[in-house]
């Protein structure tokens, strides 16, 4: 499988946070016998996000595009947003499976407004921002 990742992190984007949420997704891909064709960090901006997720799901490529961070509740967390304003079908399944299992550690996970669906033949999936909670779902 050829993933893309998306970081969406402000501080990630100026240099100011190490991404340790990518470098994780990343090493969890490698260890399943996956590629990493695409790698970036874009600020918490909704159209830097689409803009990232539109450019890397026209690409044949990449069969899977994993998002992390932008998914709380503050005004700057806008990935659900930008994945629902590319996608063309969602896939509710997948978010409401995370939630599931995120919910056996901790009730936070309600919190949660992860999205994944498909655009063009690639899935998009949204991921949460910390390493922890990317390692719980």
């Amino acid at each position: 499988m050829n993933v893309g990742i998306i970081t969406a992190s402000d501080k990630g984007f100026r240099g100011e946070r190490t991404d340790e949420s990518g470098a994780h997704i990343k090493e969890r891909i490698l260890e399943l016998k996956g590629q990493i064709i695409a790698y970036e960090i874009v600020p918490d901006e909704q159209k830097s996000i689409e803009d990232k997720l539109i450019e890397m799901s026209d690409r044949a490529d990449i069969h899977l595009i994993l998002t992390t961070g932008g998914t709380g509740l503050t005004p700057r967390d806008v990935t659900p947003e930008a994945t629902l304003a590319v996608i063309e079908k969602q896939v509710p399944g997948i978010p409401e499976a995370m939630r599931a299992k995120s919910l056996e550690i901790t009730n936070r996970a309600m919190l949660s407004r992860s999205m994944a669906g498909i655009r063009n033949a690639t899935l998009i999936v949204n991921l949460p921002g910390s390493k922890k909670a990317v390692s719980e779902c």
